[in-house]
Formats: structure tokens, sequence, C-alpha cells
């Protein structure tokens, strides 16, 4: 009875040892489980595509420098400026599907502009959930954006280019606010530009890098954070899956540190909004 009791207790404690560790490596908020999305050495897993369809520009607009994607690195410091040329316009896209995880990555701006400047300044972007590849795509952005004339930054902005969601705002407002702290419904909106929170702090042309995230669970809900804090919020999202493409557009931009965790099942949207 002794053995069989001592015995008992060992398979007690490796039970209560081995979900103790299978939580920590669920747990959503946790780091564990995230995998290199880009694995800073080639483009396994991914391609590249621009407006004109040049393949061979792609390469040049699209580099890998030490472990980094540099976009337009390889490109003049100015490019058809006013011209209304715009073919290095374009994404790398993951050639998998995604539905239900947590997106990191940062960026930082470079000096060098491109085509229509004037008018977007510093701007590029993420789409996921996309459901085709053409430039523009159909899916959901995470804008990244700087306007320096008027040292606004519009990091995290919602783009529901082909898509909808509903969005939360202030009452007389035009950029979002958390549920919890007042911000209401306001519908399904589609093919818009919806401003994230303006209020967090960032890193413009200071040659610093900025966190991004991006957390999505099927077509549930979409939670875009900017340096660790929520700046806008998505529900009943017409889409619940797509690829995932990184931008060219307006200004050079490095990407690094593009890491994905993803779940098997929706994740309650309270676990990551306290």
């Amino acid at each position: 009875m002794k053995m069989k009791s001592f015995y008992a207790i060992v398979i007690l404690l490796i039970s209560t040892l081995t979900f103790s560790f299978t939580y920590r490596n669920n747990d959503p908020l946790s780091d564990k489980g995230f995998v290199d999305l880009f694995n800073g050495k080639n483009w396994d897993g991914w391609y590249l595509k621009l407006k004109n369809g040049d393949d061979e520009m792609a390469k040049k607009v699209y580099a890998i420098d030490n472990g980094m994607v540099h976009v337009f690195k390889n490109m003049p410091d100015s490019l058809d400026l006013g011209t209304g040329e715009n073919g290095t316009h374009g994404l790398f896209y993951t050639n998998k599907k995604y539905s239900k995880y947590i997106l990191r990555f940062e960026y930082k701006w470079g000096s060098k502009i491109t085509n229509n400047f004037d008018r977007w300044q510093y701007d590029a972007g993420i789409y996921y959930h996309v459901t085709d590849d053409k430039i523009w795509p159909t899916g959901i952005e995470y804008q990244i954006r700087y306007n320096h004339v008027s040292d606004a930054n519009h990091t995290g902005d919602f783009i529901t280019g082909g898509t909808s969601l509903n969005w939360f705002a202030a009452k007389d407002s035009s950029t979002f606010l958390l549920p919890q702290k007042g911000g209401l419904s306001t519908g399904q909106r589609k093919n818009k530009m919806l401003l994230a929170n303006p209020n967090v702090e960032y890193n413009a042309l200071n040659n610093q890098w900025n966190q991004c995230e991006v957390i999505v669970m099927g077509d549930k809900y979409t939670i875009h954070k900017l340096n660790g804090v929520i700046v806008n919020m998505g529900t009943d999202l017409s889409v619940g899956e797509g690829i995932i493409g990184f931008q060219s557009e307006t200004a050079e931009i490095y990407y690094k540190n593009i890491k994905i965790k993803e779940f098997d099942e929706i994740i309650p949207m309270e676990k990551f909004i306290k």
C-alpha cells in the first residue's frame, strides 16, 4: 500500500507539472509559443508582388538586410515624385492563410521617399485576412503612417478595403475609444479609414523602432496595439482568415522581428483587454 501511495503521489506530481507547463505555453498572454514568420535570411514562406508586376524590381524594393526587411534599400533617394507613377506599391505576402493568432513586428522609418509622398507622407502598413492579393487587396489593414506636416501619427488605423467590421468610438468622435471606457458601437463600417487612438507614444523620424501587435480571432474580433497600448479594435469581421502582407508605399521603411502565435480556438477578447 505504501508503494502504491508513493507511485500515486509521483503520478499526481507529474500530471500537475505537465498541466502547469502546458498552461504556461498556451497562455495567450505568455510570450511563449511565438515563431518566426520571417526567418531573416530568405523569402521562404513568402512571395513578393508589386503593382507594376515587375518581379525583378520587387527584389530591389524588398531587400533582406541584416535580418530585417529593408523596403527601398536599393532604390533612389526619391522615385517618381509628382509623376502619378506608383508601380513600386506592393506587398510581400505569406504563402499560408491564418485565422486566429497574435502577430508581432517592429518597424522604423528611413529617409527615402517615393511617388505620392506629397499626399500620404510616410505611409505603409500590413494587410491581414487578405482574400486576394491584388494591389491593393481585399483585407483589413493595420495602417502604418506618419504625417510630418501635421506631426500626426496614424499607426494602428483600420482601412477596411473591401471588408467590414463593427467599430467603436466616443460620441461625436472620429477616433477609437475602448467600449470599457465609453466607446460606442458605430455599426458595420465597410471600405473606411477608422482612426486609432492618437494619444500613444510613438517613434517617427528618430531612427527608433515601434512595436506593433495584431490580435485577431477569426471573424470575431481584431485588436491593434502600438508600443504595448491598444489603439484600435473591431468586432464582427466580414472575413475570418487570409494571407498576411507587408507594404511598400510612399517611404523607406524597415520591418523586423515578424513573429506569430496561432491558436486552435477563439480566445475571449476579455483576456487581452484590462
